[in-house]
């Protein structure tokens, strides 16, 4: 499988459920969520804008996705939704691997510029550092429409939180 290949199989609609362990605070937290994947042209004005802004060059674009969730979390805490746009430029000479650029949509959260990694296994590592943190994801599919996910951060070297993704294609009934 290719990265081309791997972006096209997550399209779609998922349900998800997710544990994370903040191993700084001594607490877990459940959630489930709704997560729709979405394939984008790269030659949208505002990715192209984006690519330039973080000297990418727009050409050089293998994949384009924007990542929407609708989360139910732990009993007594608001519902979280949001997106990310994620950019992923192959490099020339190893096209499982390259450059990731994303942007979440919370004021809080800025423009992370890291790197990917397809490997032999098909999973798809993504990671961003930045000063002192360190994020990473591991991504691959157990089937067609079963994904799973884990995620690491560390901060100052230190692993604060981890989180593991169940991830269900929610797949439309045949019409009769």
């Amino acid at each position: 499988m290719d990265i081309k290949e791997f972006i096209q199989l997550s399209a779609g609609k998922w349900f998800s459920q997710r544990s994370i362990h903040h191993l700084d605070e001594d607490k877990t937290e459940n959630n489930k969520a709704e997560i729709t994947v979405e394939t984008l042209p790269s030659d949208l004005p505002d990715l192209v804008q984006l690519c330039k802004k973080n000297q990418i060059n727009p050409n050089d674009i293998c994949s384009c996705l924007k990542v929407s969730w609708d989360n139910s979390v732990d009993w007594g805490k608001p519902k979280e939704k949001g997106s990310s746009i994620i950019i992923l430029v192959s490099d020339r000479d190893n096209p499982q691997s390259g450059k990731l650029l994303t942007v979440i949509d919370r004021k809080d959260i800025n423009v992370g510029v890291g790197h990917y990694l397809l490997d032999e296994d098909e999973s798809l590592t993504l990671m961003i550092e930045e000063g002192n943190t360190y994020w990473q994801e591991r991504l691959w599919f157990a089937s067609e429409n079963l994904r799973l996910r884990t995620s690491l951060i560390k901060h100052n070297n230190n692993v604060t939180a981890t989180s593991f993704y169940s991830e269900i294609r929610k797949v439309a009934p045949k019409s009769k």
